[in-house]
């Protein structure tokens, strides 16, 4: 079974931190074929600039095989929704957004470390939860 999902800068990172850890595993179902990771150019932009920050210290040459392979496997999605919720961070609407618009064709979820930026829906799951989902 796949599962179509949004998936947050933040869950990006902590694979990144320590790839043998729940986002850890949540990228590894990317790459198995297992959640098709659904974005836009916006998002794909912020994964660069976050995942580049100096603080981080990431291999510049794993950031672009891994941002490959995701853009490689995505689903983009341009149609976006309005969003009229409010969130505490404005850079975290898109994700909601493109998650939402991607979920009138088919159930799509948005991975996120910080469920508590994003209005209590079905939608917004924790790496935890979407691993469940897997089964």
């Amino acid at each position: 079974m796949k599962l179509y999902a949004v998936i947050d800068t933040n869950v990006l990172v902590s694979a990144f931190l320590k790839w043998d850890s729940v986002p850890g595993f949540v990228l590894q179902a990317v790459f198995d074929g297992r959640i098709v990771p659904v974005l836009n150019e916006e998002i794909l932009e912020e994964y660069r600039v976050v995942l580049n920050r100096p603080k981080f210290g990431f291999s510049p040459v794993r950031i672009a095989e891994t941002l490959l392979q995701i853009n490689r496997l995505c689903v983009m999605e341009s149609d976006l929704v309005e969003i009229r919720e409010s969130m505490p961070d404005p850079k975290d609407i898109v994700f909601y957004a493109v998650a939402l618009a991607h979920g009138k064709t088919v159930e799509t979820h948005l991975v996120t470390g910080n469920v508590k930026h994003f209005p209590e829906t079905p939608v917004v799951v924790t790496p935890r939860q979407m691993l469940d989902l897997l089964g």
